[in-house]
């Protein structure tokens, strides 16, 4: 029985974490006082709706609104560390991470550009463009002069 409990607990957590809108799931990152776990959550969060997206592709549906969460997502997590007020290259711990997440999420998107057809692309496109300004804008701030 313990077992059970155990296996099938993670599962109805993840199915109640994904079947609420895309603005309720930004809502409750919001919600969270510490502003790096709010930031790795957003970030969490924006891997979780990337794969939601390449799934309702994959179906034959629109991925615009989950494509759409993603980069609110990664731009809640960059506007959540700056909220902190650290210095990236002083303190880098949680800009290093979110810049090996933007990194990660950048390619897994490339690949699902890839899978995509010419004429669905422009969305993903404007996705991807963001994600990678973010990206630079981590990694300078953590390769940047220290001050």
């Amino acid at each position: 029985m313990k077992l059970a409990i155990l296996f099938l607990a993670p599962l109805l957590a993840a199915a109640q974490k994904s079947s609420g809108a895309p603005a309720d799931d930004l809502a409750r990152l919001q919600s969270e006082p510490n502003l790096e776990k709010r930031a790795r959550a957003a970030l969490n969060n924006a891997e979780e709706a990337l794969k939601q997206a390449r799934e309702a592709y994959k179906n034959g549906d629109t991925a615009e609104s989950r494509l759409e969460e993603v980069e609110q997502s990664v731009a809640l997590a960059d506007s959540t560390l700056k909220q902190t007020g650290k210095n990236p290259s002083r303190s880098p711990k949680h800009f290093k991470y979110a810049e090996l997440r933007t990194r990660d999420l950048l390619r897994k998107l490339d690949g699902f550009r890839d899978d995509m057809s010419v004429a669905d692309r422009p969305a993903l496109e404007r996705v991807i463009a963001t994600v990678q300004k973010i990206h630079d804008a981590l990694l300078e701030g953590i390769m940047g002069k220290k001050k």
